[in-house]
């Protein structure tokens, strides 16, 4: 297990500090109080276990906090009764018998734990559910926080396994204790891998695979290469055809399962989500045109923050982003930034369209509105599109 500062530890919720305990081995930690099961954590990770880890009965007693008028202290999200004496008074045996009580649950919750495995499925919110019979829903799924999936740094698609607990009281789902593989690897080895921006990268390839009768894909498979780790732009003007152009090349790399790919619509008329959602490649985000420049570019970054991580693990992912436009300059130029083909390992195709060339895009596809306009396709301007280091690519 990597070692989780203080500061990380602080904006966890109870519930993760207790299966961080737990992993550690850390005596008594059910009875503790947040600040005091913090210090528990960080000195076993430190290996000082001379305070506060002896044993169960040199603990403190859990202190009483006194509530306001009529209210019975709330019960946490991690199913711990955190008890507080009403302001009429309440006697202190029926206190020490409801926390008993609520001790007595969760070590109910411990002997029941038992291991689950499935697909990560992300939520909007930063959390997860474990699909264990993907892609549909159903009531065995497993509830993963936020705190593991940052900590992990888990994405969609992964197959994820570790022992659960029941679901208490007022929750539906059971909840993942620990993550203890990701992919068939122990979760310890993915944590500790090298960070996706220190992995060492070269210029793309190997082509993506654009078999295709369409006449438009046709020509950039032959003329235009895109290979894994590209960065492209199509371009043009108003009406010239940018997002029926990325609609065609995303109807073929669906085609072939050669790579993980997603989609992010920014700024998009409405009308236009309902036929992005009809073809074979489903949004994962959707912003639109009222939702501001900083609105678009979040939701672009959380895609390809997904994308960065699967490549870190060897994995080929292919973000289209449909559009740039609103998007200020130095946004629009971070999401090209992403793109990279690592050495030995997996990689980050963005192809996103925009009215003009951003710079530093490995290949531009720039589009003749008066073809579009007349009807002829493939309504590529050859002149003025290019692909860097097209040589790299000729074998395919």
């Amino acid at each position: 297990m990597s070692i989780i500062d203080r500061a990380s530890l602080e904006q966890s919720p109870l519930a993760d500090l207790h299966a961080i305990a737990s992993e550690l081995s850390v005596d008594g930690y059910r009875r503790m109080r947040k600040e005091e099961l913090i210090d528990a954590i960080l000195r076993r990770q430190e290996g000082d276990d001379s305070e506060g880890g002896a044993g169960e009965s040199e603990e403190p007693a859990p202190r009483l906090r006194r509530g306001r008028r009529g209210g019975r202290g709330r019960r946490g999200a991690g199913g711990r009764e955190e008890v507080e004496s009403e302001a009429r008074g309440e006697g202190a045996e029926e206190i020490e018998a409801e926390l008993e009580s609520a001790s007595a649950a969760e070590a109910e919750d411990e002997r029941a734990e038992e291991t689950v495995e499935g697909v990560v499925e992300l939520l909007p919110g930063g959390a997860a559910f474990i699909r264990v019979n993907p892609p549909e829903p159903s009531d065995q799924d497993v509830y993963v926080s936020a705190a593991q999936v940052r900590r992990c740094e888990l994405v969609s698609g992964d197959q994820v396994g570790g022992p659960r607990r029941p679901p208490r009281r007022s929750e539906r789902f059971a909840s993942l204790v620990r993550v203890d593989t990701i992919n068939g690897r122990p979760a310890s080895e993915v944590a500790d891998s090298t960070r996706f921006e220190d992995l060492p990268v070269s210029f793309p390839t190997e082509r993506l695979r654009l078999d295709s009768e369409d006449p438009t894909v046709k020509l950039l498979a032959e003329s235009l290469p895109i290979g894994h780790g590209s960065r492209v732009t199509i371009v043009g003007e108003r009406q010239a055809g940018k997002t029926e152009t990325l609609r065609r090349l995303a109807i073929a790399l669906a085609a072939h399962e050669q790579a993980d790919v997603r989609l992010v619509l920014t700024g998009v008329r409405p009308e236009e989500v309902p036929e992005w959602r009809a073809g074979p490649v489903e949004p994962t985000a959707v912003v639109s045109m009222a939702a501001s420049a900083e609105a678009q570019a979040q939701a672009v970054e959380g895609v390809l923050e997904q994308a960065r991580r699967l490549a870190a693990r060897g994995v080929n992912a292919v973000v289209l982003i449909d559009s740039l436009e609103e998007l200020p300059r130095p946004a629009a130029r971070r999401v090209l930034a992403a793109a990279r083909n690592i050495v030995d390992g997996g990689s980050v195709t963005v192809v996103a369209t925009a009215p003009a060339a951003l710079g530093g895009e490995t290949a531009v596809i720039a589009l003749d509105a008066r073809l579009t306009a007349a009807g002829k396709f493939p309504a590529i301007d050859t002149e003025a599109s290019w692909t860097m280091r097209a040589e790299l690519l000729a074998a395919g």
